[in-house]
């Protein structure tokens, strides 16, 4: 059995990755998730890298935004493993709705991305 991490190497922090992902990259939206990806610019890159956002607009309180992103970085980290192994990609997680969804329905949403993002590389 694989180790479940999420390692700082999997996090995308670099602002000008982050802004080239934005401009350059294409996105779908699939309830709750605005994604953008891209592939990774760097192609000896080891790993897919993840930015998980949620908007201060929708949540005005940290405790709240936090929660959310600890749901999702913890179905990302179990869940990394269905992601296609071919090519590694940039990608941002934007929370988009004004409510806050239990752990199960973000990760079965988050497990949808992963089949799309997979379904968008092959073709």
């Amino acid at each position: 059995m694989g180790r479940f991490t999420f390692k700082r190497e999997e996090r995308l922090s670099k602002e000008k990755v982050i802004q080239e992902l934005f401009d350059k990259g294409s996105s779908f939206y699939l309830y709750p998730f605005k994604v953008y990806f891209m592939q990774n610019p760097d192609p000896g890159f080891p790993v897919h890298q993840v930015l998980i956002s949620v908007s201060k607009k929708n949540f005005r309180r940290a405790v709240d935004r936090n929660l959310i992103k600890r749901r999702i970085r913890e179905s990302y980290r179990l869940n990394k493993k269905l992601l296609a192994n071919r090519n590694k990609l940039l990608i941002a997680y934007i929370y988009s709705i004004k409510e806050i969804l239990p752990s199960a329905q973000i990760k079965e949403r988050l497990v949808r991305t992963f089949k799309r993002l997979d379904y968008v590389e092959r073709n």
